[in-house]
């Protein structure tokens, strides 16, 4: 009997227990515990990336392939989507000869949810407009290894509600007793819409997510402090003078010392003196590197659950 071929296109679309299993799972790849080579073998991935990408491109390739798998890697140039084809027939044709599809686009992830009922080829949103699920997926894997738990968790991010902030945001609404403080520039915010979501699923659970666009709320204690570069793959800023609106959500030293238990995350790329002082960013109390590392545990667990 054939087996289920999962997706994961949206973070709303995964139960609590399914996120917490993809997590506990990145988590026992990352401690070596789990043997490699079997867990895909005879499948064929794609992996498409129409934007640049350094961890995520390369996480899924070399996953896929310590799983057992082959790989096809597509660059932006590579599919007939680049001369107009749509991207509903071009999945249509690559679930009749792919086992899964890793793919990231600058465009939104609904036009992946009609392929979510058919069972031939697994699809993996790498990032969209809208969502980074595998990058929350690859945090909470990294939290859940530097605090054993996530759970009881205090996270304040800093910077656009862009994609992985809004991820972070549904992310966290499955878990107890969490909290997570945004501070976004006035226009730069979440979706409003996601933010709501993510905010009545977070008070089912105890848990509590806010957004503030100015400074005055800081919270008096927190576990991490997150950013994302301000300039998000794929999007332009339509008001020039953006950098002043951003300015004062630097990740600064004298920020950090109002914490001094709390560890620094950031998903990189990073620009220096921009987002954060390279003091932050480079300083003993940041673990941004063992977060990238922790993108190839978690893709491997993303990878296994879709397929067993």
């Amino acid at each position: 009997m054939k087996k289920e071929t999962k997706h994961i296109l949206s973070l709303k679309d995964i139960s609590d227990r399914e996120i917490l299993e993809i997590v506990n799972k990145g988590a026992q790849y990352a401690k070596g515990h789990v043997e490699l080579g079997t867990q895909l073998k005879g499948k064929v991935i794609g992996i498409y990336f129409a934007k640049t990408s350094t961890r995520t491109r390369t996480s899924f390739s070399s996953a896929a392939l310590r799983l057992g798998a082959n790989i096809i890697s597509y660059g932006p140039d590579d599919l007939q989507l680049n001369t107009g084809e749509s991207i509903e027939d071009t999945l249509q044709v690559l679930s009749q000869m792919l086992d899964g599809f890793v793919i990231r686009t600058s465009e939104t992830y609904k036009p992946l949810i009609n392929f979510k009922d058919q069972s031939n080829m697994a699809l993996i949103n790498a990032m969209t407009f809208d969502e980074h699920p595998t990058q929350a997926l690859a945090d909470l894997t990294t939290i859940k290894l530097h605090f054993g738990d996530i759970a009881g968790i205090n996270l304040i991010y800093f910077g656009e509600g862009n994609n992985t902030a809004i991820a972070l945001a549904l992310a966290f609404s499955k878990f107890e007793n969490v909290t997570i403080h945004f501070f976004t520039p006035s226009n730069y915010g979440l979706n409003k819409e996601v933010l709501s979501y993510a905010q009545n699923e977070a008070q089912k659970r105890n848990s509590q997510i806010h957004e503030f666009h100015d400074l005055a709320s800081l919270p008096s204690n927190t576990d991490i402090i997150y950013t994302t570069r301000w300039q998000t793959t794929g999007t332009v800023k339509q008001d020039l003078n953006w950098r002043k609106e951003f300015k004062p959500f630097m990740v600064t030293e004298k920020l950090l010392s109002k914490y001094p238990n709390a560890i620094f995350m950031h998903d990189l790329p990073a620009h220096r003196n921009e987002e954060v002082e390279a003091s932050v960013i480079d300083g003993n109390r940041s673990i941004v590197f063992e977060q990238a590392e922790n993108k190839f545990h978690s893709a491997k667990a993303v990878l296994d659950w879709c397929f067993n």
